[in-house]
């Protein structure tokens, strides 16, 4: 059975320790892990093993779980010296996450924006940017298989990988079990689709369903731009998602973000009538 989760940049406190008593106040126990919560930069160039071990501590000490660590940076960005620079930090949190007590590790795909990873632009659709995105995977992957850990990137609008389509020619490319999917119904929707949700929605599914080792949730109000409302703010239809989730199998953490923390107590209550 599905389980609620949540990000822990969600909750602005001034220690590790505080942000999951935080968390765990709404009866939550998993998270997705950005180590700028545990005081250190969101993809850092250096982790020590004491470092990780007052991580790991923190966690076993209220029995909750790291569902994911947040990995994300521009794997195509136009400067290949941050390309690079992303690619190292990657390779930190591979040897780490282990240590940290956590197999899977969270992607973007990228876009040619140089000033914004979550915004678009018109070379991302480039025969380039695709290839760039191959040879950035490729090496990522085999970080990943040397570290034992899983990476999972996540279909969005305004990113290379845009549809599920694009998703399942990557998966199939790259060709190795240490590449998955995150799941996030609200970023889907390319401009002009909403008008299509359930067929969206549906085929994301039938294409992606068995390589789904993460699922978000959110909410949207437009097509074009990856949703950024808290979830059931919006006009996701989260009756069809969650039932395709279940139907697809997935079990793991439905992970609540694009929030403030006052939105936690509603969220949380909308999520428990659709998750059982």
């Amino acid at each position: 059975m599905m389980n609620i989760g949540i990000f822990t940049k969600t909750f602005e406190r001034p220690t590790l320790g505080e942000t999951l008593d935080a968390i765990q106040a709404h009866r939550l126990a998993s998270v997705q892990l950005n180590l700028s919560s545990a005081g250190l930069p969101n993809m850092p160039d250096q982790i020590t093993a004491d470092q990780t071990a007052h991580i790991r501590q923190a966690f076993a000490a209220r029995k909750m779980t790291i569902a994911a660590l947040s990995g994300t940076f521009n794997m195509i960005h136009p400067d290949h010296a941050i390309r690079r620079k992303g690619m190292q930090q990657l390779q930190v949190l591979a040897e780490a996450s282990q240590a940290l007590g956590t197999s899977l590790i969270t992607l973007s795909t990228g876009t040619r924006n140089p000033h914004n990873m979550w915004h678009g632009h018109p070379d991302n659709s480039t025969p380039e940017a695709w290839l760039d995105l191959i040879e950035s995977l490729r090496e990522a992957v085999m970080i990943a298989e040397a570290a034992g850990v899983t990476l999972a990137f996540e279909p969005e609008v305004s990113n290379v990988v845009d549809t599920a389509h694009k998703a399942r020619l990557l998966l199939d490319e790259i060709g190795s079990q240490h590449l998955k999917v995150v799941m996030d119904g609200a970023n889907l929707f390319r401009r002009g689709e909403l008008s299509r949700m359930s067929a969206i929605l549906d085929e994301a599914f039938a294409l992606l369903g068995p390589d789904i080792v993460l699922a978000h949730a959110k909410d949207l109000d437009r097509d074009g731009e990856a949703g950024n409302l808290a979830a059931g703010k919006g006009i996701l239809d989260y009756a069809r998602y969650i039932q395709l989730l279940e139907r697809s199998g997935y079990t793991g953490a439905l992970v609540l973000h694009g929030l403030s923390e006052e939105e936690v107590p509603g969220c949380v209550q909308f999520l428990q009538q659709w998750v059982r």
